[in-house]
Order: structure tokens, then C-alpha cells, then sequence
């Protein structure tokens, strides 16, 4: 098998493509030949060294699609060519929040690909089964490998806890990323109307075609004062810190404001007073659940959703992880072995 390795945090030294024996399944792996690897951001942010756990050296990557092409003798619930996707992480099945299906809020799961064990970049991976979805048959390869973690974190932070009602006003920040752009299509589809935020003029047109309602050009830090009389019944964060003030304060007395995205290191600077003198709520989200891929599934069903993957090579993973640091992108890109 053939895979990208990243040897050590920062960016002084390339990913290093490497071929190696394809390992074999034991328990409850699965070995996913892999069709294609979203590059997302959340990549980035493991090779700055932000996560202290993150084990080196390791093959990033958490958004594959691919076939089963072995299952290991405890395996109950894929088989051989079964076309799957990956979750995040897997789950152990038996806490509390697995219990009651909230299997990416499981605190005992192991399996954090990318960063605990390897991930996608690369043609062949092993996970533990429970890591898996059933992926779409009518969805290529490089969508199905970013949907859950570009509309399945929209949908899960949309709906579980932003719940925006027909009419409600959302506004949404880093709108022409890879969950942004999700995010304004699934809003649209809940009946909300979409306030899209970005940082470059040359977006507007990219998310104004998605649904967006408004499209305001902003670097972050005071959108709020551009979004009209009427404030938002929900912000969707994508971005984390450099939108985190704009985002809070534009939403209404009794707004929701729902943080996806951590793109920099920096802490956000929280007035408290702020807060509960507007009795606003704030909650963190991330990652999606089956109940959720299959919600996001039928949304697609009903009314196509539109996927923004540029594809890249295998070989080209440094590159591609570049770009995304870089930022401006237009949706995801994907890595086809």
C-alpha cells in the first residue's frame, strides 16, 4: 500500500510518501481500500502540534470513502465490497452517550483517526468497525468521503442545537469553506434565512449560488454591525476565534450561538456580562452520528445537495495541505489514491 506520513508537527518538513505492506484485520477492524480522503482543516490543526496526544509518526486523515476489502473475525456488521465511510472516531458501544446514540460525544473510544491511529491518506486503512457508515451509492467518491464531517457538522450543530425554525434568520461565518458551504444549504432546506459570512469579495457569487440570502464581505471582526436591524436567531461558527465576538453579538436576545470551527490557536476573549444579560447560549459541536448522516442523507434525497471537491493525487497530500492552510478555498479537496 502506498501512503502519505506525517514524521513530525510543523511545516519545515513535507509529508513523506512511503510503501509499505498492507496490514492485516484483527477483532473488530475493517480494511477499507480507500477511494478518496477529504483534506480538511482539522488536519491542519493536528500537524501544527495543537493536539498533544497526536502520535507520530502518523498517516493523517479522517473523511475516506472506500470498499471493504477485509473484515476482521469479530466484525458483525460490514462485509466484503460493502462501500463505506468513515466517522471521525469510533465508539465503545456501551456509555451513556452510546446508549442514548450520541456516539460522537463517546468518551472512551480509542480509534481518533489521524491523530490516535492512521487515517486516510493513504490506499489501503483499518479501523475498528464501529468507525464506519453505510456510504451512498448515487454519490462519488470524493463528495461521499467529505460528507460526514462537511454536512453531517452542519446538520448535527444546525438541528441539535441551533434549531432554526422556517423564517429564522442564521448567519454563518467561513460560508465558503467545506462546512460552511454545507451549512448554508442545509439551513436553506430547514426554512431558514441564510446570512453568509466571508472574508473575500470573490466568494460572494460561489455562496450566493448555494442559497445564501445575503452575502457579507468581512475579515471577522465586525460583521455584526453589517447584518441589518434584525439580529440572527443563529450564528454558526466556523471559524472560531477571529469571528467568535462578531458571531456572538450578532445574534438577538435569546439566540443560540453554535461554534464548529477553531482555525487558530488563539483564545476567544468572552464578555460574560454580555452573555447573560442576553441570555444567549453557547455550545460547542462537532462530528455527526448515523442518525444524523441518514437525516443528511434524505435531505439529499429530497432536494440534491451540491458537493465542492477539487481532487488531488495521493502524491500531492503536502501540497493539498497547504492550500487549506493557506485558506480562500472553495469547499474541500479530496485526495484519490
Amino acid at each position: 500500500m502506498k501512503r502519505a506520513r506525517l514524521i513530525a508537527t510543523g511545516w519545515d518538513r513535507d509529508l513523506e510518501i512511503s510503501k509499505v505492506e498492507t496490514p492485516p484485520v484483527a477483532g473488530n477492524q475493517v480494511l477499507v481500500e480507500v477511494a478518496a480522503c477529504g483534506v480538511c482543516y482539522r488536519d491542519i490543526v493536528d500537524r501544527d502540534g495543537r493536539f498533544a496526544f497526536i502520535r507520530i509518526p502518523v498517516s493523517p486523515g479522517h473523511e475516506v470513502t472506500g470498499r471493504v476489502a477485509a473484515v476482521g473475525p469479530s466484525v458483525t456488521e460490514w462485509k466484503v465490497g460493502d462501500r463505506v465511510s468513515t466517522m471521525h472516531r469510533d465508539s465503545c458501544g456501551a456509555c451513556p452517550a452510546c446508549a442514548a446514540g450520541d456516539t460522537s460525544l463517546c468518551d472512551r473510544a480509542a480509534a481518533v483517526l489521524g491523530l490516535i491511529v492512521d487515517g486516510g491518506y493513504a490506499t489501503h486503512l483499518v479501523v475498528p468497525e464501529r468507525a464506519l457508515y453505510a456510504a451512498p451509492a448515487d454519490i462519488s467518491a470524493p463528495a461521499a468521503a467529505v460528507l460526514h464531517c462537511t454536512f453531517g457538522t452542519a446538520y448535527r450543530g444546525l438541528t441539535r442545537f441551533g434549531r432554526p425554525g422556517p423564517g429564522d434568520r442564521v448567519v454563518i461565518t467561513g460560508a465558503n469553506g467545506g462546512v460552511g458551504c454545507a451549512a448554508v444549504q442545509i439551513a436553506r432546506r430547514l426554512g431558514a434565512e441564510v446570512v453568509a459570512v466571508v472574508r473575500d469579495e470573490a466568494a460572494v457569487e460561489f455562496v450566493a449560488g448555494l442559497g445564501a440570502n445575503d452575502v457579507v464581505v468581512d475579515p471577522g471582526d465586525g460583521f455584526h454591525k453589517r447584518i441589518g436591524a434584525r439580529r440572527a436567531d443563529v450564528a454558526l461558527d466556523c471559524v472560531g476565534q477571529p469571528t467568535f465576538n462578531a458571531s456572538l453579538r450578532s445574534v438577538r436576545v435569546g439566540g443560540r450561538l453554535v461554534v464548529v470551527g477553531n482555525v487558530v490557536p488563539e483564545r476567544a476573549n468572552l464578555n460574560l456580562g454580555y452573555v447573560i444579560t442576553r441570555g444567549i447560549v453557547i455550545v460547542g459541536s462537532s462530528g455527526a452520528n448515523r442518525d444524523d448522516m441518514a437525516a443528511v442523507l434524505a435531505l439529499h434525497a429530497a432536494e440534491p445537495l451540491s458537493f465542492q471537491v477539487t481532487e488531488m493525487s495521493l502524491d500531492r497530500a503536502d501540497e493539498a495541505q497547504r492550500a487549506v492552510r493557506a485558506g480562500g478555498l472553495r469547499g474541500r479537496i479530496a485526495l484519490v489514491p
